[in-house]
């Protein structure tokens, strides 16, 4: 292509547009630049790969069915590849805030593909031969279905090829500071007071089981993922498009990503409506809120290090203040529970999105896709670094657990059975009004022996049921 600052004349339904000479996009995308000038937020690089993964499908399946020549076909799959390869990123400068079906950036694909076509194919560029946008590239399809089959494929690839991979990593990390602090036994603690003791390593075990539940939620997402709108056209019925295409499309896109797409059974619903996100994010809106709660967990109990908890040590990653010399923070919690924020509130613009379907076209498909893919790459790059900078490094300070432990006024549980409620209450509150031990108070009510106190309160018997 020329790099100089000439334009050529492309041309849509509506007439004739200037175009840069040095780009492949044509007269639809340039008018979305000048109409869709709304911030900087920019069509997700994995929903261009998606387009690029159904456009290369379509191009296969024309072909199969008699729709598309050999040499055409050739042609749009080359250039696809490209896209696939992650080549020609500056050619998609499409704002996600454009057409609610994403019209501006399906024929921003479609542009681009059959210009790079011809361009292979050696002819100008704008001539629309030998490749024609809508007729070749576009044949069988609306925006209608191949945007909500772009948002399928993308967000199916970043929970798989990303997401999921990072949760199980976070998970394995955590399970292993499980097994690390097994036998280190610690005060619990419930509304922010004292509580009966538990295991370092079994409050470790809530945090894995979290995590796996919230990975369940996601895995059982998936199937409404697969489930594509490529087939049906305009308005579901499939108008203008061959009656094997639906079903062969979508075999040919499951060969390209290996993945168990299929087409979708209604797709009146699939371009109408998009539940499916909304069960999806709700499930990043869980892992969101475990994470939340497992950042929180660990940056209290590693505050201090002299004046807060201080039973967990937390790596010292960098200088945590501009002020305070020698200060370190718990940043990685801090990105955490931020990011874990920002997917619950993309939850609640996806739902009201989705509940926003007018008959048979849900037109915030953009918002939708945005949000989610931010919220499933956020997660994602979120836990790997909490991983990696937090979770791998993180120790017990077993000398300040071990204080705390031994003077927890909620160890008079374990003489509740034996001398029953109220006097174990009231042994718990005289040591603390006067700032004595459980066992001080004990001997000084004259419920039971040093002995027989000793013999009952040993937290290494208070972890389970008995």
């Amino acid at each position: 292509m020329t790099t100089d600052n000439r334009t050529r004349v492309e041309s849509d339904s509506m007439g004739k547009v200037d175009v840069p000479a040095d780009v492949y996009w044509g007269a639809q995308t340039e008018r979305s630049l000048h109409h869709f000038a709304i911030g900087h937020d920019l069509m997700p690089k994995e929903v261009i790969r998606a387009f690029a993964i159904l456009k290369k499908a379509a191009a296969l399946t024309n072909e199969e069915l008699g729709l598309l020549s050999q040499e055409k076909t050739a042609l749009i799959v080359a250039a696809a590849n490209e896209i696939i390869a992650g080549k020609l990123a500056d050619q998609f400068p499409l704002r996600v805030w454009q057409t609610g079906s994403g019209t501006q950036t399906n024929m921003n694909m479609n542009e681009v593909l059959a210009n790079r076509a011809i361009e292979m194919a050696g002819g100008e560029l704008g001539s629309k031969k030998p490749i024609h946008p809508n007729d070749d590239v576009n044949r069988c399809q609306s925006s209608n279905d191949t945007f909500p089959t772009a948002m399928h494929i993308a967000a199916t690839e970043s929970l798989i090829n990303h997401l999921i991979p990072a949760v199980k990593e976070l998970r394995s990390a955590l399970a292993e500071k499980q097994h690390q602090f097994a036998k280190i036994i610690k005060v619990g603690r419930t509304h922010l007071q004292d509580a009966v003791p538990l295991t370092l390593g079994q409050e470790f075990s809530g945090y894995v089981a979290q995590l796996d539940a919230a990975l369940s939620c996601i895995e059982r997402s998936l199937p409404g993922l697969y489930e594509l709108a490529l087939g049906g056209t305009a308005v579901g019925t499939g108008i203008n498009a061959h009656p094997k295409f639906a079903e062969k499309v979508a075999e040919k896109i499951a060969r390209l990503t290996e993945l168990p797409f299929i087409s979708a059974p209604n797709k009146f619903a699939a371009l109408a409506a998009h539940d499916a996100f909304v069960f999806a994010s709700g499930a990043l809106k869980t892992l969101a809120c475990a994470l939340m709660k497992i950042a929180n967990d660990i940056r209290l109990l590693g505050s201090g290090p002299r004046s807060g908890l201080g039973e967990l040590i937390l790596p010292a990653n960098e200088p945590g203040s501009s002020i305070m010399p020698g200060k370190v923070n718990p940043t990685q919690c801090e990105a955490m529970t931020m990011v874990c924020v920002q997917v619950m509130g993309n939850d609640v613009a996806i739902s009201m999105a989705d509940s926003q379907g007018h008959f048979e076209l849900n037109v915030f498909k953009p918002v939708i896709i945005y949000n989610f893919l931010n919220s499933a790459n956020l997660l994602a790059d979120a836990m790997h670094m909490f991983t990696t900078f937090l979770v791998k490094d993180l120790e017990a300070d077993e000398r300040r657990i071990r204080y705390f432990l031994d003077n927890s006024l909620m160890l008079v549980t374990a003489l509740a059975p034996k001398i029953g409620y109220d006097k174990s209450a009231e042994i718990a509150h005289k040591a603390w009004h006067e700032n004595t031990s459980l066992l001080e108070a004990c001997l000084a009510l004259g419920y039971l022996t040093e002995q027989e106190f000793k013999q009952l309160v040993r937290p290494e018997t208070m972890l389970g049921p008995k």
